[in-house]
């Protein structure tokens, strides 16, 4: 049942990429970037399959990617900023953004300073939130885009070369293509139970604040 809606969205995914190009990249990073569940993890990789065909480049993807992810963490950084933690915490939970999440966030921000937003854009999940603690700590604009575009520069390189490599294999070995076939039904299941267990884990996490 899940399967045509994780096949839906990769088409649409891959759809605005090749359809848009660097732009795609850009809006679709921007989009996660906001806050709103778009993976990463699903948007770069394609995008980096099609770099495979000698559309793109990995370089111009990973910057197409990172200045997106700037655009989207400016949003997500004003919430923070003009609105303060009542804000996160009233928005968040509708991104399955918890308060211990904010709590987390926070505490490293404090102890680690603007160093911190580089780093949570290397870490899954985390880095799509991270703006928001900065915003309420009202961190300076110029090193909080620094720090997000070259951590997502790095990022969205690594996950663009996954899938460029992917794509390089897919034609010259037909082993790794037989393989993938075999074993995509467990993929797919893989998948699907993570993201049912993070989604039931983040709506328990959300229905016990409330207590």
């Amino acid at each position: 049942m899940l399967e045509p809606i994780i096949a839906a969205l990769a088409s649409v995914i891959t759809a605005i990429i090749d359809t848009t190009g660097h732009v795609g990249v850009a809006f679709l990073m921007a989009v996660e970037s906001a806050c709103i569940p778009l993976p990463s993890e699903i948007i770069m990789p394609f995008a980096g399959y099609l770099a495979s065909t000698g559309r793109f480049s990995l370089w111009a993807l990973a910057t197409a990617g990172a200045l997106g992810c700037n655009l989207g963490s400016a949003i997500a950084y004003a919430v923070g900023a003009r609105g303060g933690r009542p804000a996160v915490e009233r928005w968040g939970r509708r991104v399955l953004v918890t308060r211990r999440d904010i709590d987390w966030a926070e505490r490293f921000f404090a102890r680690y300073g603007g160093i911190t937003v580089f780093v949570c854009r290397l870490l899954p999940v985390v880095r799509t939130f991270i703006a928001l603690p900065a915003g309420i700590a009202r961190m300076p604009l110029l090193p909080f885009h620094l720090y997000t575009f070259v951590g997502s520069w790095i990022w969205c390189y690594l996950l663009a070369w996954v899938g460029s490599s992917l794509g390089d294999q897919w034609d010259k070995n037909p082993e790794l293509r037989a393989t993938f076939h075999k074993f995509d039904a467990v993929i797919v299941v893989v998948v699907v139970l993570a993201g049912a267990w993070f989604i039931w884990h983040r709506l328990g996490a959300l229905k016990r604040e409330r207590v």
